[in-house]
């Protein structure tokens, strides 16, 4: 693949949109549990995420919040909650959301959620692992999508193999990581601390398709694979912006509507990546949307995607 067909380095994950049955009780895992803070709550429609700097992607004004110590403040948007009690749950096998990871930066941040969710809702956690690259745990929320909450080791720390990433599945004890890594001030403040979707992982019917579709044609590139398992996929060098795997959907068609994933972004840093971008998908055959700020389409699943410049999704 030609360099001007990959996805620009600086390309980032935005906040992913769930439609749910339960507004409210969804509203409080991620507030109370993962300590999103409610950035916006209109109607049918919450979104939450988290602090962030001036430089991460999508970050927005906090409309009228004042973090803690005063002064001014910029949120990511990490879920977006929108309630479709008129929708059902999707039939085992479906295509969709394996699950949402929210970055934190240090292990201090990720161990105070970690801590906040595990008591709050002891019933979701469903593992941990070492990967290598990363410290993980991982979660259900009440209507079954999957939640990763992770934290990065450093890239001079990160291993490739003829141009894969080395990860692994090692297991972490959870108390043993909270015992050292949970601090009071971490666990006061987790609200006020950054976290940012740092990646999104899809079910899908098959990964040679996965990866003619998000690879060949969007223009990620690939950082590892597991054979027509999983496939993992990144710009700029990260382990994965995006994964797809068929562990549960093997064979899956065309997502119907139902509850769970509604929505997953993409961040782009500029106007002439999004313009190469879309030029890529057309030439592909792939129907867009485009009105100028945002081009939309489906991934071979019906799963729908949106790419924006940083700082407008």
């Amino acid at each position: 693949m030609n360099s001007q067909d990959l996805l620009a380095a600086d390309t980032g994950m935005g906040a992913v949109t769930l439609r749910v049955a339960d507004l409210d009780a969804m509203t409080a895992f991620y507030r109370d549990g993962v300590r999103l803070t409610v950035l916006a709550q209109e109607g049918a429609r919450t979104v939450l995420g988290r602090p962030g700097t001036a430089s991460a992607g999508g970050a927005v004004p906090v409309g009228g919040a004042v973090p803690a110590g005063g002064g001014s403040a910029l949120a990511v948007p990490v879920v977006v909650l929108e309630h479709e009690p008129a929708l059902r749950h999707a039939s085992p096998g479906q295509a969709g959301l394996f699950h949402t990871a929210v970055v934190f930066d240090d292990r201090a941040d990720l161990a105070a959620a970690l801590y906040s969710v595990a008591t709050r809702y002891p019933q979701s956690f469903t593992g941990s692992a070492d990967h290598l690259v990363s410290n993980a745990f991982y979660f259900t929320d009440p209507e079954g999508n999957g939640v990763e909450l992770y934290w990065d080791r450093d890239r001079t720390e990160w291993s490739w193999t003829h141009g894969s990433i080395d990860m692994d599945t090692v297991y972490i004890d959870p108390n043993a990581f909270l015992q050292e890594h949970l601090t009071a001030e971490a666990l006061e403040h987790a609200d006020t601390r950054p976290g940012r979707v740092g990646h999104v992982h899809l079910s899908v019917g098959d990964v040679a398709s996965a990866k003619a579709f998000y690879v060949d044609t969007l223009g990620f590139a690939t950082t590892a694979s597991m054979g027509g398992q999983a496939l993992f996929v990144s710009a700029g060098g990260y382990h994965h912006h995006m994964a797809m795997n068929t562990w549960n959907s093997r064979g899956a068609g065309r997502r119907q509507q139902a509850l769970g994933l509604g929505l997953v972004r993409i961040e782009v840093p500029a106007a002439d990546d999004l313009g190469a971008l879309t030029a890529r998908m057309r030439d592909a055959g792939v129907q867009t949307a485009d009105d100028g700020r945002t081009v939309a389409f489906e991934d071979p699943w019906a799963n729908r995607i949106e790419v924006t410049t940083a700082g407008r999704g």
